[in-house]
């Protein structure tokens, strides 16, 4: 079997930007990384040919991560109107070997090549089970989770759309702000309130509580974190319903390899995640308070990982 890397052609589709690189095996070539703005293109086969047609490759392999489910190679985005389909992508890219994951899947399978400033610490621990399961939580234009199994040389990522549960109520406080966003949005689930638009609507439930009725844009509001009590509260009460949500998956999955939180919603947020409020929400599970100790979590700053995870998977299945 040779083992000379194969050369990919790997793409990660968010609600808002498609990026595209060229992959050497597990390797991604930086200065082949494009972004586009999904706004402005017609759907992925046209990215593809945009991006094939400037750079002079004849792909062996081709991988895109999608930010939604993925069924037998055919996915339509959650937060977007594109269907994606490994037969199209087959025929765009020339490629012999493609792959469709979800976006998560990918972070996963990026996870083993990821180390030093790639991850930053958010509850660190006195040691990691590597061999044990690993959860990675997306939080962006959307929200998502995936635990990931090292089984053998292979890796298995369950596919999840873990985003859409329902909206928990742990508080006559939260039960507040659930009822605020059901007036427009019924039987709202966790996304609508843990992604970048989630974070708006807080704001602005926050702010009708004030006998404010104010709307601000995230941006505006982590900009003013510091000098809005508005702003600072809406901080807290993210990082707090954030730390209840990821130490319910950790529940379920139970982690012990670490919990690994992407996207950039996550990365914006980081500064705060070491706050009380998310550490304590994390813990806060009655009996099982201290059992929580042992799944430390870290944050993904590697922006490109889930290309990353694209030519990783790709490998796997070659071997």
């Amino acid at each position: 079997m040779s083992h000379t890397p194969q050369t990919a052609v790997v793409a990660d589709i968010g609600g808002t930007n498609t990026r595209v690189a060229i992959a050497k095996g597990h390797d991604i070539v930086e200065t082949s990384i494009k972004r586009y703005k999904n706004a402005s293109q017609t759907g992925l086969t046209q990215i593809l040919t945009d991006y094939l047609g400037q750079n002079d490759v004849n792909p062996d392999a081709a991988c895109v991560a999608m930010a939604g489910p993925v069924r037998d190679g055919v996915g339509r985005l959650t937060n977007l109107d594109w269907a994606i389909d490994r037969d199209v992508i087959a025929r765009a890219t020339g490629a012999g070997r493609v792959a469709v994951l979800n976006d998560l899947q990918a972070q996963g399978h990026a996870l083993a090549s990821l180390s030093g400033n790639d991850l930053v610490p958010i509850l660190p621990r006195e040691s990691i089970q590597t061999d044990a399961p690993k959860l990675v939580v997306g939080v962006g234009t959307g929200l998502n989770a995936a635990p990931i199994y090292s089984v053998g040389n292979s890796t298995v990522i369950p596919a999840s759309e873990s985003g859409h549960v329902s909206l928990p109520v742990r508080s006559e406080e939260e039960l507040r702000l659930r009822d605020f966003i059901a007036r427009k949005h019924p039987e709202p689930g966790i996304e609508d309130v843990l992604s970048g638009r989630g974070f708006e609507r807080i704001y602005a439930w926050i702010s009708h509580e004030a006998g404010q009725n104010e709307e601000r844009s995230a941006a505006d509001i982590m900009a003013s974190v510091h000098t809005d009590p508005l702003a600072m509260r809406t901080v807290q009460t993210f990082s707090r319903i954030l730390g209840g949500y990821v130490g319910d998956l950790a529940l379920i999955t139970l982690p012990l390899g670490g919990i690994y939180l992407c996207g950039g919603v996550a990365q914006h947020f980081a500064p705060h995640l070491t706050m009380d409020t998310f550490g304590k929400a994390f813990a806060a599970k009655g009996r099982f308070t201290d059992f929580m100790a042992q799944f430390p979590v870290h944050l993904v700053a590697n922006d490109y990982a889930a290309l990353t995870g694209c030519a990783c998977h790709l490998e796997e299945l070659r071997h």
